[in-house]
């Protein structure tokens, strides 16, 4: 059994994988010992691996060494099953990489494009050879609305909702509705693009947003709330397999 820890800027997301099924999920503020100690009470674990965007894992480290287990901290230098082209690979996301690889997994052999909407929205990509090539980061929504509030003197500022009509009929409903709509036009603009020379292009969407998402957009797509964790999981795999 495979632990995985997707350690973010405001909450940790932990998966236990039996092989390439995730037996357990939960999200938690900060992960401490208890909570470790009860994972390893509850499954059989034989190897563990650790993405964090803070690096603040110390103690973290500390306790898992001494599991006597398998352990991979990921960074730019960890062995991965794609190819990674992006020229700066020290300053890409785990996060971004790590779904990137779920998404490569889940979808072989496919050109791939990966959304990731929650603080910022990315959009990366990876062919059917498996060679990723990079990727564009946008504002999300809820930055989307907070800029508008804080770089103006009079707009309010308005929290998102699932639905907002096309056209706004309030100022906040007309705040809601450009941030909301604009972003499933953005992501349906992309995909367009991209299709023109990936004609047979699928599309990933995943990140703490994708409810707003998922049922606006008029590209098909697969909604994969566990992407990350799904990729971590391959990549731990990989190198145990190594």
């Amino acid at each position: 059994m495979n632990l995985c820890i997707d350690q973010g800027n405001s909450s940790t997301k932990v998966g236990v994988f039996d092989d390439n099924v995730l037996i357990d999920y939960f999200a938690i503020e900060e992960l401490s010992e208890v909570e470790i100690e009860k994972l390893f009470e509850r499954f059989s674990i034989d190897a563990c691996i650790i993405s964090s965007v803070t690096m603040k894992y110390d103690g973290l480290l500390d306790i898992l060494n001494k599991k006597n287990i398998f352990l991979v901290q990921l960074d730019h230098h960890t062995a991965v099953p794609i190819v990674n082209k992006y020229e700066t690979p020290h300053t890409l996301g785990k996060d971004r990489l790590a779904a990137i690889v779920g998404a490569a997994y889940l979808e072989p052999q496919t050109d791939l494009l990966i959304v990731d909407a929650g603080t910022a929205i990315t959009y990366d990509l990876v062919d059917a050879n498996g060679v990723y090539w990079g990727g564009n980061i946008a504002p999300g929504l809820s930055m989307r609305l907070r800029s508008l509030h804080e770089f103006t003197q009079k707009l309010p500022l308005v929290e998102p909702v699932v639905d907002s009509p096309l056209i706004g009929n309030s100022t906040n409903s007309a705040l809601i509705s450009g941030a909301l709509h604009g972003i499933v036009f953005e992501i349906d603009g992309y995909i367009n693009a991209l299709k023109i020379k990936y004609p047979k292009l699928s599309v990933f969407l995943t990140g703490g947003s994708i409810f707003y998402f998922d049922t606006k957009l008029k590209n098909p797509i697969f909604a994969e709330r566990n992407l990350v964790l799904i990729g971590l999981n391959r990549i731990l795999q990989y190198n145990v397999q190594k």
